[in-house]
């Protein structure tokens, strides 16, 4: 079990986690503040919490590459489940940081305690998932840091440090809703494989990122309220300022739409060429 440093307030567990470059660490800080926080046992800030760092910690492996660098494998074979899901949980793994960032860089901003409920509960949620991807690679003779990985989802947090709205519009309900469109397929093609393991853990995955896109959405569209604007033309605004290309059909739209992200949001958004 690893041990746990003392954690002084909410913002000061998040920011830990983040720090940490041991990933048991990272995820253990990331549940046990998210435990902390519901219990209300934490105050939300602490003139001692660290200050929050350029970039998450990090082991030394997965070497970063860029995207286009990636290998595509079929899922047919071993190493090609392995290598999806080494992909799927350095996807994860960013999206435990992500989630931890949104609080701890934001928590001096103008919104009710049940927004960082929501957001631990993200948190403590993608560590769950980061976890099971790893022991389901371990179960295949495989641990994540084996295959390089990208560094595009980090870039995300990076652009909309200064700009809680714009956040939402990107981290959730860009970067999170795509899961929506692409897993149904990637667990009908596991079980093709036989791998019923491995889509089980994709089912998991696959119902609680609804429940992460609805938080984006809820937050996105409450915050576009407080200030009067539309949440469908603030969306579309803040996605081609900060987004850097277009968005890509298929859209898994029920999905989304139970997360309360209409097509409205997105659609006028897919470039001419993809439509």
């Amino acid at each position: 079990m690893t041990e746990l440093p003392h954690i002084e307030s909410l913002r000061g567990g998040t920011t830990a986690a983040i720090v940490a470059a041991d990933l048991d660490l990272k995820t253990a800080l990331a549940q046990e503040t998210a435990r902390r926080w519901f219990a209300r046992t934490l105050s939300m800030r602490s003139p001692l919490d660290p200050a929050l760092p350029a970039r998450p910690g990090r082991p030394e492996k997965p070497e970063l590459i860029p995207p286009k660098h990636m290998e595509k494998r079929s899922l047919h074979t071993l190493k090609g489940r392995i290598a999806l899901l080494h992909a799927l949980a350095h996807i994860e793994l960013n999206a435990v940081d992500l989630a931890l960032d949104i609080v701890a860089r934001f928590t001096t901003e103008r919104v009710p305690h049940s927004f960082f409920d929501g957001w631990m509960q993200v948190a403590f949620e993608e560590a769950k998932h980061f976890r099971l991807i790893r022991d389901r690679l371990r179960d295949l003779g495989a641990d994540y840091g084996d295959l390089p990985a990208h560094d595009g989802l980090w870039q995300a947090a990076h652009d909309t440090r200064n700009d809680l709205t714009a956040r939402l519009a990107v981290v959730p309900l860009i970067l999170e809703a795509r899961g929506l469109d692409v897993t149904p397929t990637l667990q009908a093609k596991m079980r093709e494989t036989g791998d019923d393991a491995s889509a089980d853990i994709l089912d998991i995955i696959y119902n609680d990122e609804k429940g992460h896109v609805a938080v984006g959405a809820k937050w996105f569209r409450f915050l576009c309220a407080r200030e009067k604007k539309d949440p469908s033309a603030t969306f579309k605004e803040l996605v081609r300022t900060n987004f850097r290309g277009p968005l890509k059909p298929p859209f898994n739209d029920v999905a989304r739409a139970e997360a309360g992200l209409t097509p409205s949001f997105y659609r006028a958004l897919v470039s001419v060429s993809q439509s």
